[in-house]
């Protein structure tokens, strides 16, 4: 009897003893587009949660062209599939590099934000700013809309992916675009830094 009650008891503790997920939802930016897929910053995020013994999993639902629209459409999906506790939110770059409506963009981060909160989510929104050539006007509405939402929904916000080599042409690949391999590093210390805090060992 006394070994079937320890059974019991085991069962039901196992799924508080599961690892809770951190979801990392954003763009070619977090998918680690041209990059050993080791070497991109949401590998080296698992990595130092791995090596502080920090209890999450991580899961990368990035997509290479990514825009919040796109997102907005599938999160629901993505949500029930990963049942993240914490949801790193690092779309709409390429929003920007269109030329989207910003209030369009807007909307659609505050939809995904809400999609995580209905799902008892927590929401770390990481922030993305626009060349220069993009005009100043229309580069800082972008930058503010990131800006506005934490403030608005009191979220904890990077506000800069690219924080600290974004002006560095050669902290990125070919293309101009996407971060080399050296800035991997670097965009994960810019997560780390709002998203720490959030994290219970």
């Amino acid at each position: 009897m006394r070994g079937l009650l320890l059974v019991i008891v085991i069962s039901l503790c196992a799924p508080c003893a599961a690892a809770r997920t951190l979801l990392v939802y954003g763009d070619s930016l977090s998918a680690g587009y041209g990059l050993p897929k080791d070497k991109a910053w949401v590998s080296l995020l698992a990595e130092r949660l791995k090596q502080q013994r920090i209890d999450y999993t991580v899961a990368n639902a990035s997509i290479s062209g990514e825009t919040t629209l796109g997102g907005l459409k599938r999160i629901n999906a993505t949500l029930a599939q990963h049942q993240p506790a914490i949801v790193v939110l690092a779309l709409g770059a390429n929003d920007g590099l269109r030329g989207h409506n910003v209030e369009a963009i807007r909307q659609n981060l505050e939809a995904i934000i809400e999609a995580c909160r209905l799902s008892k989510s927590r929401v770390v929104l990481i922030g993305m700013r626009l060349p220069p050539n993009y005009g100043s006007a229309y580069a800082g509405k972008f930058h503010a809309v990131y800006l506005d939402i934490a403030k608005k929904h009191k979220l904890p916000l990077a506000p800069f992916l690219l924080d600290g080599f974004g002006d560095k042409p050669e902290w990125f690949q070919a293309d101009g675009i996407h971060p080399a391999m050296r800035a991997q590093p670097v965009m994960l210390d810019t997560v780390w830094k709002t998203l720490a805090p959030l994290l219970k060992k």
